[in-house]
C-alpha cells in the first residue's frame, strides 16, 4: 500500500475514476498511469520564528500528469496538509484541466502549517524558503503553482520573487494568481466563486429555473464563497445562509450580502453579523434551499450526514466537499450535484488566462476575463450534462468521462498508452 492510498480524499478520487473509466472503457494501461502520480516531492521547510527558535514544516509537492501541458494546480498552507491529500488533489486537477479543455496538466502542493498562527515575517520567510525548496520543479514552462486555502496573491508574489532571485530570471509566469501589479490577472482573486455562480445559474436552467430569486446556502465565506455570495446577490440570488470558521448566519430573505463583506472586512469573522440569525454549520447543510454550495474544506458531507441535505442542486465550490458515498446517496434521492472539477474550475481557468497574458506580455480588462471565463464554464456544463443525459450517468461520472476520454486520446497519441 502506498501512503497515497491511506488518504480519504485519495480513495474516493480512486474510486470515481474507476467508476468513470469503466463508463467509457479506458485503456487500462492509460488507467493504471493515472493513478499514481508522475512524480512527488517531500521537503524540510525550516523557519527561524519571531522568537529566534527554528521550527521545520513539512512541504510538499505532487505532479500527477502532463500529457495535456506543463503541470498546473494550487498551493495550500493548512494544518491538515498531508501528502496523500496534496496527490489526491493533484489528480484532481489534472482531470479538472482536461474536462475545461486547458493545455495543462495536474499538479498541487502544500505545507502543513496554520498560516494564522504566523507573524508576517514568518509567513514570508516560510514562502520563500518552500520556494527555494522546490525551484528545480516549477517554472513557467514546467510547473505552476496558484493560491488555493491559506495562501493568497501576496504568497504568489512572494514565490515570485523567491525563484527569480533563485534563478536570475524573472519569468512572471512561473506563478499565477499574483497582483496586477506584478504580472497578475484582473479576475482572478474572485474567479473561482464566479466559476460557482455560473455553474449554479446552469443547473438551475436544467429544472428551468432563474437564478434570480433562487435561494442559496454557502457553507464557507473565504476566497470562493464569499465572491460567490457576492455575485449571487447582485445577479438577484437569495443568499440565506453562509458560514465560516465562527459559524454561520441565516436569513429567510436573504442576507445583505454587501453588509455581510463589510462585517468580515471590519471583523474577520461572520460571528456578530447584524441583522442575521445564528444557526450551526450542520443547519446550513440541512437547508431546503435550490442550491447548497459547499466552497470551505473536502469531506463536509458525507455517508454519516448525508441524509440532513435537503438542497435541489450541490454544486462543489471547495475540492471533495462530499464523499463518493454521500454523492451516490444522494443522486438517488433526486439531489442533482454538479461536481468540484466542474464546479470550482474558474479559478484555473482564469490561471490559465493569466499564465497565457503572462507569456504574451499582453493583458486583458476585467470584462473580457469575465466573459471568457462564463464561456467555458457554460460550455464544460453544457458538454458534461449532455454526456449525462446520453449515458444515463449522473454529473460526478459523466465530468470524469469526459475528462478521461480527453486524456485517454492525449496518451493514446504520445504513447503513453496502447
Amino acid at each position: 500500500m502506498y501512503v497515497f492510498d491511506q488518504s480519504p480524499l485519495y480513495q474516493n478520487v480512486m474510486a470515481v475514476l474507476e467508476d468513470a473509466g469503466n463508463v467509457i472503457n479506458l485503456n487500462r494501461n492509460a488507467l493504471e498511469r493515472l493513478k499514481r502520480p508522475k512524480r512527488t516531492l517531500v521537503v524540510s521547510v525550516p523557519v527561524r520564528m519571531d522568537d529566534d527558535q527554528i521550527k521545520v514544516f513539512m512541504g510538499y509537492r505532487v505532479q500527477h500528469n502532463q500529457a495535456l501541458g506543463p503541470f498546473k494546480g494550487g498551493l495550500r498552507f493548512h494544518p491538515s496538509v498531508n501528502l496523500g491529500e496534496v496527490a489526491g488533489l493533484a489528480t484532481l486537477m489534472t482531470f479538472k484541466n482536461s474536462l475545461l479543455n486547458l493545455p495543462l496538466g495536474g499538479a498541487k502542493g502544500g505545507v502543513e502549517v496554520d498560516p494564522t498562527a504566523l507573524s508576517k515575517s514568518e509567513l514570508e520567510q516560510l514562502t520563500r524558503t518552500f520556494t527555494r525548496e522546490i525551484a528545480l520543479l516549477i517554472g513557467q514552462d514546467h510547473d505552476i503553482p496558484a493560491p488555493d486555502v491559506g495562501t493568497d496573491a501576496q504568497t504568489m508574489a512572494w514565490m515570485l520573487d523567491a525563484w527569480s532571485n533563485h534563478t536570475g530570471f524573472n519569468q512572471t509566469g512561473v506563478v499565477t494568481g499574483k497582483p496586477v501589479e506584478v504580472g497578475g490577472s484582473k479576475g482572478r482573486d474572485s474567479a473561482t466563486g464566479h466559476g460557482v455562480v455560473f455553474i449554479a445559474e446552469k443547473a438551475l436552467s436544467v429544472f428551468q429555473r432563474d437564478l434570480k430569486g433562487a435561494s442559496m446556502a454557502i457553507q464557507g465565506f473565504g476566497k470562493v464563497g464569499m465572491h460567490a455570495a457576492i455575485l449571487a446577490h447582485r445577479l438577484g440570488a437569495k443568499v440565506v445562509a453562509v458560514s465560516d470558521v465562527s459559524g454561520a448566519i441565516y436569513h429567510p430573505e436573504g442576507l445583505n450580502i454587501p453588509e455581510v463583506v463589510q462585517h468580515i472586512e471590519e471583523n474577520r469573522i461572520l460571528r456578530g453579523c447584524p441583522n442575521a440569525q445564528v444557526i450551526s454549520h450542520e443547519e446550513l447543510l440541512g437547508m431546503d434551499v435550490d442550491v447548497l454550495a459547499p466552497c470551505a474544506l473536502d469531506g463536509v458531507i458525507t455517508e454519516d450526514n448525508y441524509h440532513i441535505v435537503k438542497a435541489k442542486i450541490i454544486v462543489e465550490g471547495a475540492n471533495g466537499p462530499v464523499t463518493t458515498k454521500a454523492s451516490e446517496e444522494l443522486t438517488k434521492k433526486g439531489c442533482f450535484i454538479v461536481p468540484d472539477i466542474l464546479a470550482n474550475g474558474g479559478g484555473v481557468v482564469v490561471s490559465y488566462f493569466e499564465w497565457v497574458q503572462d507569456i504574451g506580455w499582453l493583458f486583458w480588462n476585467l470584462d473580457e476575463v469575465e466573459s471568457k471565463l462564463k464561456t467555458i464554464m457554460h460550455k464544460s456544463f453544457d458538454v458534461v450534462h449532455g454526456f449525462s443525459q446520453e449515458h444515463g450517468k449522473s454529473m460526478r461520472t459523466s465530468a470524469m468521462a469526459v475528462s478521461l476520454k480527453r486524456l485517454e486520446k492525449a496518451m493514446k497519441l504520445r504513447g503513453q498508452a496502447w
